[in-house]
Formats: C-alpha cells, structure tokens, sequence
C-alpha cells in the first residue's frame, strides 16, 4: 500500500510537476507581482517601488476619465462584436453544414483571417479604408465608399467591429459547424415528417441543442473583444483624438508611454476583476440554458 502511495507521488510529481512549475512562473507570480505594483508610485523603471496604498485607485474612480472612457468604448465595443460576430459565425455553420460542393472550400476561406496575427490584418484593414474604399467610391460614386472610415468617432468605432467579425467569425463558425453536425439526425428527420419548417427546426431543435457550443463562443468572444488591442494598435490607434482607445490600449500607454506602471497595473487589476465577472456571469446563465439531446 505504501508502495503504490509513494509510486503515485512520484508520478504526479514527474508528469503535473513541471506543468505546475510552468503556470506559477508565467502566470501567478506574474499576477501577485501586478498586484503588489496597483499599490505602488513605480515608474517601470527604478529600482524602488514606493508604497501608495489606495491612490492609484482612488485616482481611477475619481479623476481618470480618459479610463473611463476607454471602459465604455470597450463596453460598447464588446456588446457589438460578441453578438454580430457570434451571429456571423452561426449563420456561415449553418449554411456550411448543408451539402454544398464548395463547402470545405468555403469554410477555409473564413476560417483563413484567423491565422493572419491581429497587427497584420489591421494594418492591411487599414490600407481598405483609406485607400481601398476610397478608389471604389471615386469610381462609383457610392457614398459609403467615401466616408472617412477612421477619421471620425462612429465610423471608426463601426470599422474596428467590422475587422474584429472579419477575423473571428471563422474561429467561431468550426465551433458551431462541429456541434451542428453532432445533432441527432433522427431528431431532425422526426421533425421533419411531423412537419416542421427550417425556421421552427432552428429555432426549436438546432439552438437548444447548440447552447454548450453557444456557451463556448460566448466567452470567448467576450474575453477576445475584451482584451482587443492589436486591431485597435494597427487601425487606429485610439484615435481620432482618444475616441476609439479600449481599456487594453489605456492600460498600455499609463504603463509603458506614461511611465505610470503603478497606476497601469491598477487599472489591469480593475480591468481582470470586471471581464472575470462577466464572463462568469456569462457561462453561468448560457449553462442553465443547456439541454441534452
């Protein structure tokens, strides 16, 4: 008995030991450390970090309204992206789990900007707006061509949202594709003779029967457009004139361009706490909404 106790330990001591090791070294002690940080005046830079307590905090909720604005833009951000990029993703498995002859072929090319890194793809978004659109519309006189896609507040704001669909959807739609396909098929069929339009099949059937993969793309949605920085980085760079920074690029330029690496990790601490609850709340109430088939 000893025996296999002491060959147990030193199994999960050889194969989960160094995994362990691992996340404390990239992520915990990361964490704690930025935490010590939120209650100091560090620069980034010195050697000593002076202990500040509670200012840096009282600073965010009092003073810092360039912080609150990031955070609303980032709300406002995330509501849009998670449910028009969710919608893309469903809407493109829906139809790509139909027997098409160009099916696989199709799902690679929406799954294709997903592989294209964030700074890249911005950038290449960046030449569509600016110059892309710009020559359509000279040669077609459509108005929407010619507006100034990142030069003002609301149309940056939509052209950010269309890029973040651009490059997720695909991600989203293998998700929705793979538990399509995992519908019972005598379900449907038993739908089917009883009568049941597509609508009513969707609706009724195919969407309860989907809500763990929904759960899924949720959160990650969430927690992407949350955490979204490239895209902003290459497009716009918060711009025009602040309008379009999210909490990511806030958080970045307090610690790194403003030297503030004190306040910056307390606005990260903040940031963790609130995306944390979301998408707890998030997974909670999809996962309540689950059937089994």
């Amino acid at each position: 008995m000893l025996r296999n106790k002491t060959a147990q330990a030193v199994q999960q001591v050889v194969f989960v030991g160094p995994a362990v090791v691992f996340f404390a070294l990239i992520l915990v002690i990361p964490f704690l450390l930025g935490l010590y940080y939120s209650f100091t005046s560090w620069n980034g830079v010195s050697g000593h970090a002076e202990w500040a307590g509670l200012a840096n905090y009282k600073q965010i909720f009092t003073d810092d309204t360039k912080f609150a604005h990031a955070f609303w833009f980032t709300v406002k951000f995330t509501a849009a992206g998670v449910v028009l990029t969710n919608a893309a993703g469903f809407l493109l498995a829906y139809l790509l789990t139909k027997p098409l002859k160009t099916r696989n072929a199709l799902r690679t090319v929406f799954f294709m900007p997903n592989v294209i890194g964030g700074l890249l793809l911005g950038f290449i978004w960046q030449f569509i707006f600016v110059k892309g659109f710009a020559a359509v519309g000279e040669a077609t006189g459509i108005p929407l061509f010619n507006w100034a896609w990142l030069g003002t507040e609301a149309t940056a704001f939509w052209g950010i949202v269309i890029v973040f669909i651009w490059q997720t959807a695909g991600y989203l739609m293998v998700i929705y594709i793979s538990s399509i396909n995992n519908v019972p098929a005598d379900v449907l069929e038993s739908a089917e003779i009883d009568g049941a339009t597509r609508w009513q099949v969707l609706r009724h059937i195919i969407v309860p029967l989907v809500m763990p993969a929904v759960t899924v793309c949720l959160f990650l949605a969430i927690s992407w457009s949350f955490k979204m920085f490239d895209l902003n980085l290459s497009l716009t760079k918060g711009g025009p004139f602040g309008s379009t920074e999210s909490v990511a690029m806030n958080i970045y330029n307090e610690a790194f361009s403003n030297n503030r690496y004190g306040l910056g990790t307390a606005k990260a601490v903040i940031f963790f706490i609130v995306v944390a609850v979301i998408t707890s709340l998030q997974v909670k109430l999809t996962k309540s909404k689950e059937v089994e088939a």
